[in-house]
């Protein structure tokens, strides 16, 4: 049986997150991912763009822009090639959203005000001012996922069965380990964590051929790239359909494109490569870092807990099982520092935020959720 210090399951943008930052810690560390290729599924799909997020100082919005902070430096500084600093303009979607953009400006910065007119000199379509951040830009996704990867071992393998013993993960009887990160998306059938209430967003992407000159990338409602080395990305995360191809019957990218002729002319696009995946987020949006808590012993030390009995801290978890999940349509903004949290943790013993461990979601789910009716 081949033996890893950690083992993490799942190659998409959070698990090669924080895979590379264990591997500076000095960690060995193996990737599995039931594909051969990093970053193939919900993170291969992603318009991937590193931008800001804009509002009235919420919480979401700090820990957003903290995050997106990182994420550039980090991915200009340690993969250029696959970060692009286009900039990124976000446009408001109607009249009501342009007079919510006047109560945004005194809650964001490192950002300038542009025109429509100045819009249309870029030959972008809009009836309102908008933001322009200039330091946001847009990954290439998959290619990112890989060149994170490149120095660290990754094996194609379907994950089947996870099993604690005397101190050690074993993985169908291949693999061992003495950490386990479950980085997996949408899709977990390893461990029961319902608690945490991962969701999917199905998400689709196009990239498309063009000639249009298009420097800058933009959002409104969708994602529109810059013109780069001749192609175009126009994507969105939008449908919580759980049959999401039966919904758009074959053609994932029509109201895409609609919309987004609505905002550059797109007359000469020619589609090179359709890409869908699921995103997988949070009830409250915010990311989930940190261990798993035993939910069966839990039940056991306080079985009226379902009723609001007080727990004493600290949570039962499982040894040394870890998730680093839901990060949503903004994967690409939150990876990379919350892949440095986790690992931290894991190494130094550094504490997770409460913000984004997911232990504040248990008691909750404990008092209100339908899995525990019987």
């Amino acid at each position: 049986m081949m033996r890893y210090e950690t083992i993490v399951i799942g190659s998409g943008i959070a698990g090669c997150s924080v895979s590379y930052f264990l591997d500076k810690l000095g960690d060995e560390v193996l990737v599995l991912d039931r594909s051969s290729i990093a970053g193939s599924a919900g993170s291969g799909s992603a318009g991937a763009f590193v931008s800001p997020k804009i509002g009235k100082g919420s919480p979401l919005q700090e820990l957003t822009n903290r995050a997106y902070i990182f994420a550039k430096d980090f991915y200009s500084q340690n993969f250029p090639k696959y970060f692009h600093q286009t900039g990124v303009i976000r446009i408001p979607k109607d009249e009501a959203d342009d007079k919510k953009f006047i109560d945004y400006e005194k809650f964001n910065s490192r950002y300038r005000r542009v025109s429509k007119d100045e819009l249309s000199k870029l030959n972008i379509s809009s009836d309102f001012d908008s933001f322009l951040f200039e330091e946001a830009g847009v990954c290439d996704a998959p290619e990112l996922c890989r060149a994170i990867l490149s120095n660290i071992p990754h094996r194609q393998h379907r994950v089947e069965r996870l099993e604690y013993i005397d101190g050690y993960w074993h993985i169908d009887n291949i693999y061992v380990a003495k950490n386990i990160i479950l980085a997996t998306g949408y899709e977990n059938e390893l461990i029961d964590m319902r608690y945490m209430g991962v969701r999917g967003t199905w998400g689709s992407r196009g990239d498309y051929f063009s000639d249009l000159r298009l420097d800058v990338s933009m959002h409104k409602s969708i994602s529109i790239s810059a013109n780069i080395d001749g192609i175009v990305k126009i994507g969105a995360t939008h449908n919580k359909s759980k049959n999401p191809c039966m919904v758009c019957d074959g053609e994932p990218l029509a109201q895409l494109e609609d919309m987004a002729s609505k905002m550059v002319d797109s007359s000469d696009f020619r589609l090179k490569q359709t890409f869908c995946g699921m995103r997988a987020g949070s009830k409250d949006y915010f990311p989930l870092v940190g261990g798993v808590i035993d939910v069966p012993k839990m039940f056991r030390e306080y079985p009226k807990i379902t009723t609001g009995q007080r727990v004493k801290e600290p949570i039962s978890k499982l040894d040394n099982l870890y998730i680093l999940n839901g990060l949503g349509g903004r994967g690409f903004v939150f990876a990379p520092l919350m892949g440095e949290i986790l690992a931290e943790h894991i190494i130094s013993k550094r504490d997770i935020p409460k913000e984004v461990n997911p232990d504040r979601l248990f008691l909750k789910w404990c008092r209100k959720s339908r899995d525990l009716e019987r």
